[in-house]
């Protein structure tokens, strides 16, 4: 699929994001210790968000989005178009303290590890039709306290040059004024693996 899908992609994504946002719908964690979030999408956990992106496109008018679901490996799959892997980059938590080793969920070069870098692994090894991306939500305040561009261009080196994943040209969506005290803009990236 051309890169422009790609694109496509991140902006129903960052739609799904504000579009969770506006409803000031709370996260409420499902295990113990049970816990409801401030309002915002920032709090959300990785499977919530991407139930709630997969409901939007499966509401959305955009029928190239229609049919997604979520699943253990991929993430988020789309049918005959896009097999989605999807990590949070979140380096404070609701309560504003920095986050303990928030970066790791995008960094660690090895298999069988939950970051973004072996999600690359799984997908390049998926061998269903539909096209292969890895997808990261990150959160930021406005201005960012903790930017997160030194991790997505660690990501990016990480993959490529340690990992050997072959990754196309990154795209990238911006959703600002977010209602979270702490998540007030979402940065949203992806990348296609080949």
């Amino acid at each position: 699929m051309p890169t422009q899908d790609l694109a496509s992609l991140i902006h129903v994504i960052a739609a799904a994001i504000r579009h969770v946002d506006s409803s000031a719908i709370p996260y409420k964690s499902s295990k113990p210790p049970y816990r409801e979030y401030s309002p915002g999408v920032g709090p959300y956990s990785e499977t919530s968000l991407c139930q709630q992106i997969v409901n939007f496109m499966n509401s959305s008018s955009n029928h190239d989005f229609h049919g997604a679901v979520t699943k253990r490996t991929p993430d988020v799959l789309i049918p005959s178009r896009w097999a989605i892997e999807l990590k949070i980059a979140r380096p404070f938590g609701d309560n504003g303290k920095e986050a303990e080793h928030w970066s790791q969920n995008l960094l660690h070069p090895y298999p069988g590890n939950t970051s973004s870098v072996s999600d690359g692994m799984k997908l390049s090894l998926y061998s269903g039709p539909e096209s292969r991306a890895i997808i990261v939500v990150g959160y930021e305040h406005t201005p960012a306290r903790i930017s997160l561009d030194p991790l997505v261009n660690s990501f990016e080196l990480i993959a490529t040059q340690i990992a050997s994943l072959r990754i196309g040209p990154r795209q990238h969506a911006t959703v600002d004024g977010l209602i979270h005290p702490h998540h007030q803009v979402s940065r949203i990236w992806g990348w296609m693996i080949d």
